[in-house]
C-alpha cells in the first residue's frame, strides 16, 4: 500500500515529488529546505535558524503522517559547506533525546533555491 502524504503545514513540492510517501509502516520524507510554509519564501539567515525551519518542517511531515522524531529510522544531511557541520548537528541533535537514527552527513556543490542545508528522513509509523 503506497499513500501520498501532504499537509499544509509544511512547504509545498517544488517540483514533481511529494512531501511524503507511506508504503505500509515505512515513510519517506522528501528532502526539507528551509522555506516557511505560510509565505513560501526561504528562511533566510544564519545556519541555525535555517537548520531549525528544516526540522519544523520535517516535523510537521511527520505529524501528519502519524509519526514524530523519535519514530525516524534514518536521516541524511546536505550542506552547502561543511564548515556548518557543528551549528547544524547542534539543531538537529536538540529533536532527539535517545535512540538516534542512522544517519550521514555530507557536502555538496549546491542545492535547491541556493540553501545551505536540506534534509531527509526515513521513519516508521507505529
Amino acid at each position: 500500500m503506497k499513500a501520498i502524504i501532504k499537509t499544509e503545514d509544511a512547504p509545498a513540492p517544488i517540483g514533481p515529488y511529494s512531501q511524503a510517501v507511506r508504503a505500509g509502516s515505512m515513510l519517506f520524507v522528501s528532502g526539507q529546505i528551509a522555506i516557511h510554509p505560510p509565505s513560501g519564501e526561504i528562511k533566510t539567515g544564519s545556519i541555525e535558524e535555517e537548520t531549525q525551519q528544516v526540522m519544523k518542517n520535517i516535523g510537521a511531515i511527520l505529524a501528519a503522517a502519524g509519526s514524530e522524531f523519535g519514530q525516524i529510522i534514518k536521516t541524511s544531511i546536505f550542506l552547502k559547506d561543511m564548515n556548518d557541520f557543528t551549528k547544524v548537528n547542534e539543531v538537529y541533535g536538540s529533536y532527539f533525546s535517545s535512540n538516534f537514527p542512522a544517519r550521514e552527513t555530507v557536502q555538496v556543490s549546491a542545492l535547491p533555491k541556493n540553501v545551505n542545508v536540506e534534509i531527509s528522513v526515513t521513519a516508521w509509523i507505529p
